[in-house]
């Protein structure tokens, strides 16, 4: 919700991975994974439902468990998925005759995996008359015919499997009891909303055809690095072939929560939802081929068409999860009034400096009450929709 540069090329929802460093120097364009931003409301939201998650800064001690650090949780992911180059040292000198072994070492192994291969070939007719996978197909030119073909893009968004798998069931999800007054606090309600939606997205992903995977919880500071980048108060999520993490702002909630209770624990309820929303695509092939036709855009109108297309969708993601669960988290009474305000008072319009990525007011209403209403991933096909709804 902070200001954010431009969309970057490749497979992001709308908003980039973040503001420049602590320095001001900026993320380097491409090099950070997917980030996701979490909706915008407007500034009536934010006195009066949901508030933007702005406020004083909480650093300092009172930790009680190093393995909540936010600061240890973003290095340890650097250390698994970016780790550092093994340097070279011209300085140091290699032995000539160690070099000599090693490449006799290899030539003998070689030479060895040639003679056994030939060996196995000219004593085993039987795997020549019946070979244990099917060559390729040739013709007279020599050119490969393939033995299937790929699935469009297109059609990976407009008829996605994750449409037809039915609704999602009524999830006895209660609302986490931890409050936004500490890191731990924040981590701990984080961990247990995953834990929800896990339970409520695995069976329609499973049923649809694709393997599930839970994606990894990252909390950070302000102005801190993650595998999104550099982080300034916005909600990520970063693809890999791991199964991606959501990575979590944390120091502006205790005093957004002294200040409006209800619309803060509505807002992270929808965002940790509208993230994991984007994990549901990265699961099903959506995330990726959305990139793709992005990239072939053939103007900046249609990449931020596109851009609105995923921001929509995954915010329907989002309301049909809170719909599943609205009878036993409960999102009733003042809570409900909140939730509702916000589905109506989201949408570009609140931010006319920035570029028009996540969809109208209108358009929000719209995906939002039909994914929170139906809890069906199939109304939330906003690929398939006319560009008049995704405005």
């Amino acid at each position: 919700m902070a200001d954010q540069p431009g969309p970057k090329p490749g497979h992001f929802l709308p908003g980039g991975a973040g503001d420049s460093g602590t320095e001001g120097k900026p993320v380097e364009r491409g090099a950070a994974p997917l980030a996701a931003p979490t909706p915008r409301l407007s500034k009536a939201a934010e006195d009066e439902a949901a508030p933007q998650l702005r406020g004083s800064r909480l650093d300092g001690p009172g930790i009680s468990s190093a393995r909540r650090d936010a600061e240890a949780a973003a290095a340890a992911y650097r250390t698994v998925f970016q780790p550092e180059p093994i340097p070279f040292d011209p300085n140091k000198k290699r032995s000539k005759l160690l070099v000599a072994g090693i490449v006799a070492g290899v030539l003998l192994l070689v030479g060895g995996i040639v003679y056994a291969g030939v060996t196995v070939i000219s004593k085993s007719d039987g795997l020549l008359a019946n070979p244990l996978t099917t060559p390729s197909v040739r013709d007279g030119d020599g050119a490969a015919k393939p033995t299937r073909k790929p699935t469009a893009d297109a059609d990976v968004l407009a008829k996605n499997p994750i449409y037809t798998a039915g609704k999602l069931a009524a999830v006895k999800c209660k609302e986490p009891g931890f409050r936004p007054t500490t890191l731990d606090n924040v981590w701990s309600y984080y961990e247990a909303m995953i834990s929800c939606l896990d339970n409520a997205w695995k069976p329609i992903v499973t049923k649809a055809g694709f393997e599930f995977r839970s994606p990894k919880l990252v909390i950070f500071n302000e102005g801190q690095e993650t595998a999104c980048g550099i982080q300034e108060k916005v909600a990520s999520y970063c693809a890999d072939e791991h199964g991606g993490s959501v990575t979590m702002p944390w120091q502006e909630l205790p005093d957004n929560y002294a200040k409006n209770k209800a619309g803060t624990r509505i807002y992270m309820a929808q965002s940790i939802a509208f993230v994991y929303g984007a994990h549901v695509q990265n699961l099903t092939g959506i995330l990726e081929s959305s990139g793709n036709l992005r990239d072939q855009a053939k103007d900046k109108a249609a990449e931020l068409e596109q851009d609105r297309r995923q921001a929509l969708q995954a915010n329907c993601f989002a309301a049909a999860f809170v719909g599943a669960s609205r009878a036993s988290f409960p999102i009733s009474g003042e809570l409900e009034r909140q939730w509702v305000y916000l589905m109506n008072h989201s949408g570009d319009e609140n931010h006319k400096k920035e570029p028009r990525d996540h969809g109208s007011i209108k358009s929000h209403a719209l995906w939002m009450g039909q994914g929170f209403a139906k809890t069906d991933p199939g109304t939330c096909n906003t690929f398939g929709a006319p560009a008049a709804k995704v405005g």
